[in-house]
């Protein structure tokens, strides 16, 4: 008898198995004397092994049928629809893009509801975990198991970080039959693919805002969930599912002693860079002047001139005298102001008087700063990079980008925060640059996508 076997997040296939139903996953392995994948191959192995007709024995699979009904009654909106459609067609494997605001968790809901299978759903931090369970809990009126933070209850419905799920999977990828990767950007990395390698689930979604990755390792996703099943960008959203927006980018003259402080410090460090030969623009320079910027009293000055450049363009006087104007300016519109570091968000709530929000900031502080901006209590907060991503926002009509990475996906989920739909509403995001300088070029990089077109 054909046997299949879920082992520490691998499959064990014992037995003679016709070997052209077998898998190319599969391999021999010598320490257990039978044939071990990846649990992710199991649906390919079963169904191969059910259309030929093959008799086996299924000592994988810890998971039956479950239904959920929906406790919410919530019509979707077309494309949350098309999106459902287009992942059933795929057989319920694939990547759906929507912008934020667009209500990608809700296509969640669909899909889960409509695989009645136990879930899992994979979330990068903590609060977008506890956001998930919350939006669990009331579409299907049921408890949530939650898998990190000091918590692991495991429910037939149950919500973990990227880094629990690698941490556990090995126990856990055999008793869900539908995982869910929210921001599936993330999961093309080293150790989170390993968890979607040790899932068994037949059934897989990414959701995503934006796809691409920087070492293109969106390849990845075919493999890992399955192939794009559909995508829509905020270009056709805007006006009927987001807020109409516009962007403006306003180029800034720093004070001159500042500029002159900038280009000393520059060729400081670019004199270094020349003389050890480095040529920044190649792949891994940048690492190689750090490595030996460490190495020498003439390297450490060299990154002290680094660092001291660029923090003169990202936060020059100018830019925060502009940011004042532009505060002024939309004083009754809720706004975001958004840095590139923590430092320069403690300096700019200084100079303004506004709230704070960094990655070091305690969930309760955050929650209640979030809700003053919601209440009309605070007019404007200021954060780094912490509210990017997946962090419920309440809704605000302008961003003010001071400083920023170089990252398409970076200055378009910034872009999202602002987009909520509302009667009347107009979106405004800023980009402050300082002119001639390196940042220019960042901003150039970071603006390569239709939104920005």
């Amino acid at each position: 008898m054909i046997e299949v076997r879920f082992v520490d997040g691998t499959l064990e296939l014992r037995g003679d198995a016709p070997p052209e139903l077998v898998p190319p996953a599969f391999r021999f392995d010598r320490r257990t004397g039978c044939l071990r994948a990846p649990a992710a191959a199991y649906a390919e192995v079963a169904l191969a092994l059910h259309r030929a007709g093959v008799p086996f024995e299924d000592r994988a699979r810890r998971w039956q049928r479950t239904p959920w009904p929906l406790a919410q009654s919530r019509t979707p909106r077309p494309y949350q629809t098309e999106a459902l459609q287009a992942w059933q067609s795929a057989g319920r494997q694939g990547v759906v893009v929507l912008p934020t605001g667009a209500g990608k968790s809700w296509v969640a809901v669909l899909c889960i509801a409509d695989a009645a299978r136990p879930t899992l759903v994979v979330a990068p931090t903590l609060d977008m975990v506890r956001q998930w369970h919350d939006l669990l809990q009331q579409a299907f009126g049921c408890e949530v198991g939650v898998v990190g933070g000091g918590e692991h209850t495991v429910l037939p419905l149950t919500v973990t970080t990227y880094d629990s799920a690698w941490a556990h999977m090995r126990h856990l990828g055999a008793r869900f039959g539908l995982v869910v990767f929210d921001e599936v950007h993330h999961l093309p990395g080293a150790s989170y693919a390993a968890a979607a390698e040790m899932a068994m689930a037949p059934f897989r979604l990414g959701l995503t805002a934006t796809p691409e990755r920087t070492d293109g390792g969106e390849s990845r996703y075919d493999a890992l969930v399955g192939p794009l099943v559909h995508r829509a960008e905020i270009v056709e959203m805007s006006g009927q599912w987001l807020a109409d927006y516009d962007t403006d980018r306003i180029v800034v003259e720093m004070d001159e002693d500042e500029r002159a402080d900038y280009e000393l410090c520059r060729e400081h460090y670019r004199g270094f860079v020349r003389a050890a030969g480095i040529r920044l623009g190649e792949p891994g320079g940048f690492a190689r002047f750090l490595r030996l910027a460490g190495t020498s009293v003439e390297g450490r000055e060299a990154l002290a001139a680094y660092r001291r450049q660029r923090r003169l363009a990202l936060s020059s006087r100018a830019k925060l005298r502009l940011l004042g104007a532009l505060l002024d300016r939309h004083k009754d519109d809720p706004t975001i102001v958004f840095t590139d570091d923590n430092a320069t968000a403690h300096g700019i709530a200084l100079a303004f008087l506004l709230p704070v929000i960094t990655h070091q900031t305690k969930v309760r502080e955050r929650s209640s700063i979030l809700g003053g901006l919601r209440a009309g209590r605070f007019g404007a907060v200021v954060t780094s990079r912490v509210l990017n991503e997946g962090v419920d926002v309440p809704e605000a009509s302008v961003a003010i980008v001071v400083s920023g990475s170089g990252t398409v996906r970076e200055h378009v989920q910034r872009l999202g925060r602002v987009l909520r739909k509302a009667e009347g509403k107009r979106a405004k995001l800023y980009e402050l640059v300082s002119a001639e300088t390196s940042e220019t070029f960042t901003s150039d990089r970071r603006r390569d996508h239709v939104a920005y077109r």
